[in-house]
């Protein structure tokens, strides 16, 4: 029960958030700027936790090239994501949501829902696998850090993530009530995304939860790296 209430503490916050930034953009709007200035600063979280907390993590309990595979598999398969259905974070390619983008939504709104909700079911995951990998004794204070702050980078981003999905549908024509209801509908993959970490990532062994982290590490990599490049 405990370990549950906690990872609903965990999910459930960086969907509220991914929603309320969704909100903000319905009624009050963001400019492109600031916008994309929280998201370069949300990138750059997600790419510090991969780098100072999940690889070290899942290099205590993987040989490199295990290591290298479990974050090559998630870096290829969002790639792929990216560049051939849509970019998986919305938030990271907002710069480039321009008019001819926005009025085009009906013919991308499918690819860009699979997308985050793909995107979104990780974060969901990767916040599992993070507190999961606190209860493990083998470098548990470490790992207890990675829980910390995978959990707050995920919050950060969810932020600008929430923005610029609203902004785009907001330039696209839709109301503001359905803005939100969408937006909400599409950030609900992070709360599928903690239920299927329940069920798959309780009680398996320290390799396998490693390897979970750092596919999710390779896929955060993606949005991370694409922002940058921009």
């Amino acid at each position: 029960m405990q370990d549950t209430v906690a990872i609903s503490l965990r999910v459930v916050p960086a969907f509220l958030l991914a929603v309320a930034g969704g909100t903000m953009s319905a009624m009050a709007g963001l400019s492109h700027q600031r916008l994309c200035a929280l998201i370069s600063l949300a990138a750059g979280t997600l790419l510090g936790v991969t780098v100072f907390s999940i690889l070290p993590e899942s290099w205590e309990t993987m040989n490199w090239w295990e290591l290298a595979l479990a974050f090559g598999s998630g870096y290829v398969v969002f790639w792929f994501i990216s560049k051939y259905v849509y970019h998986v974070c919305p938030a990271c390619a907002a710069s480039h949501f321009d008019e001819a983008t926005t009025h085009r939504f009906s013919e991308i709104a499918s690819a860009l829902v699979i997308a985050l909700a793909i995107h979104s079911t990780m974060d969901g995951v990767a916040l599992v696998a993070g507190h999961e990998a606190g209860g493990h004794p083998h470098g548990q204070a470490m790992a207890a850090r990675l829980d910390l702050s995978l959990l707050l980078a995920v919050c950060v981003h969810k932020v600008p993530e929430g923005l610029a999905l609203g902004a785009l549908l907001m330039g696209a024509g839709f109301q503001r009530a359905k803005t939100v209801v969408w937006v909400a509908a599409v950030e609900s993959t992070t709360l599928l995304g903690g239920v299927l970490g329940v069920f798959f990532l309780r009680d398996i062994s320290a390799f396998w939860l490693a390897a979970v982290l750092a596919h999710a590490g390779g896929g955060i990599s993606v949005s991370g790296g694409a922002r940058g490049a921009r």
